[in-house]
């Protein structure tokens, strides 16, 4: 009968976010914790399944998995747009690729507990207190300060909007921005050497592509003030990790804050682990109770609709 694997289960959610005994007798699903990269231990571990369900971008899944698992029918992703997997080649092999809804608003809260959290120092204060102390150190209010959103999309638009609650000003960059967006927000569209020479606070939204890998560099973080902070909950690669860590360990800024990595799982001995003024977090952005269950359920809607010969949220048409 026909298994279906569950990949990348960090916390072990996947069975507890949804009913996945609604599916007919025989459909049993496999949870995998850990995480695999590598294509050889990937297509090992896929050969005998013929429904695959992915979190996110944690798994890659080019083109050679594709062709190296016959036994794949179904492949689903949470969202509905995965940068990690090759849809061409999925369908080129007779996989049917479904997504499923993204809940948006739990990456905009994160990144301002992520702001706030680092303006005001609160892991610091929070380690201080467990080992017995007290005020070491003064935070910085955000009223009265200028954010700096690169990329104003879906996600960058809500924590734009948010931010004149907090008395933030707001200015924005991206390669594409338009005034008419800016104007709709009622943020001020400056140029990328301005929105870093000016902003105290940067955060980034914008989708990891061949033109946004390695857009923010050592040139624009040496624009930021001392006192700056630059929170990222887009994705890793778009800062140069090297340049990240010369600015934060040369004090070139004040401090930093990150969701997203290079590499994940980060790796236990990565310098980002031993910067005391980075605030790191393990990709949790997208992670909540509330998010699971929208993506776990809706596997499973996807997986009995493919069943019945009408598959949804088909991704590539």
């Amino acid at each position: 009968m026909p298994k279906i694997a569950i990949l990348d289960d960090y916390a072990n959610a996947a069975l507890t976010s949804a009913d996945w005994s609604s599916l007919p007798d025989g459909f049993e699903p496999v949870v995998f914790t850990d995480n695999l990269v590598a294509v050889e231990p990937l297509v090992e571990r896929l050969q005998e399944f013929e429904i695959v369900c992915a979190m996110r971008e944690r798994t890659p899944f080019p083109g050679e998995v594709f062709r190296r698992l016959p036994n794949l029918k179904l492949f689903i992703t949470s969202g509905m747009r995965n940068n990690a997997v090759d849809f061409a080649t999925a369908k080129e092999m007779g996989v049917v690729t479904c997504g499923t809804e993204s809940p948006g608003s739990s990456t905009v809260e994160l990144t301002w507990a992520l702001i706030l959290g680092t303006m005001r120092n609160v892991a610091f204060d929070h380690l201080t207190m467990k080992q017995g102390g007290w005020q070491e150190r003064t935070g910085s209010a955000v009223s009265g300060k200028t954010l700096g959103v690169v990329g104003l999309g879906k996600l960058g638009g809500m924590v734009a909007e948010i931010a004149p609650k907090f008395g933030l000003d707001v200015i924005a960059w991206s390669p594409n921005l338009k005034q008419e967006r800016c104007d709709a927000l009622g943020v001020e569209k400056v140029s990328k050497e301005e929105l870093f020479s000016r902003a105290d606070i940067v955060t980034i939204h914008m989708i990891l592509s061949d033109r946004s890998r390695g857009l923010i560099g050592a040139e624009d973080l040496g624009r930021m003030k001392s006192s700056a902070i630059l929170v990222n909950t887009s994705r890793g690669p778009i800062v140069d990790q090297q340049a990240l860590i010369d600015a934060l360990t040369t004090g070139k800024i004040r401090a930093g804050a990150v969701d997203v990595y290079d590499q994940e799982p980060l790796p236990a001995d990565h310098p980002f682990r031993k910067i005391e003024n980075l605030l790191t977090t393990p990709h949790v952005g997208y992670v909540t109770q509330e998010s699971y269950r929208t993506f776990y359920s809706q596997m499973v809607e996807n997986i009995q609709a493919w069943i019945d010969g009408a598959p949804k949220r088909v991704i590539g048409g």
